[in-house]
């Protein structure tokens, strides 16, 4: 079951702003949740603790299960290369995770109800779910009958367009040019100790 508790107080956990409205909460409260607030002393953190609140922040910036997350890092793993860059490309071309970059979407949980709402094809073909991985040259093009509602437009003037993404703002379209680099991205994460995690 994908994550549906208060956005706010789990990115105030993780340190990363799980949604737009999350961002000036965290301007104003970047302390972790709890009674003692701010001036709680923490300990030192463990290098698991480290690994742990780097898989949690990849896990939710993606909204998926941990069951998911691991068969992510399964099949990174079985391919030749940086098995943490080939997880993100792996996470960076699910579906939903396109539709948000292209600024379709504010967070990849409205991301992932529009999806599932089927308001996408996918090279002319409708497609509700997801997790479908999108390969390059793929065309995402929002439904005619979707094309009018409120969403797109406010989405759109958030988003910033990563470079491996072709977005046509005016006809509501999307393609995916090539796959991304690591470096290009826009995660808040250390993929490198996500995949120490699951490599233990």
């Amino acid at each position: 079951m994908k994550y549906n508790g208060p956005k706010i107080k789990k990115s105030r956990r993780l340190g990363i702003a799980l949604a737009p409205k999350s961002e000036k909460y965290l301007e104003r409260r970047p302390n972790p949740p709890g009674q003692h607030g701010p001036s709680k002393r923490r300990g030192k953190q463990s290098d698991y603790g480290k690994q742990l609140i780097e898989k949690q922040r990849l896990q939710y910036q993606y909204n998926l299960t941990e069951r998911k997350l691991r068969s992510y890092y399964t099949k990174a793993s079985r391919k030749i290369g940086n098995t943490a860059e080939i997880m993100l490309q792996l996470l960076e071309t699910r579906l939903d995770a396109v539709v948000l970059r292209a600024g379709f979407a504010r967070s990849i949980y409205q991301a992932r109800q529009l999806v599932s709402h089927a308001h996408f094809f996918v090279n002319g073909k409708k497609v509700n779910i997801p997790s479908y991985q999108v390969r390059v040259g793929d065309v995402i093009t929002v439904r005619e009958k979707s094309r009018e509602l409120e969403i797109f437009p406010s989405a759109q003037q958030i988003a910033t367009t990563p470079e491996y993404l072709t977005v046509d703002d005016k006809k509501l379209t999307a393609s995916l040019s090539r796959l991304p680099e690591q470096t290009e991205i826009p995660v808040q994460c250390e993929a490198s100790l996500v995949v120490e995690f699951y490599s233990r």
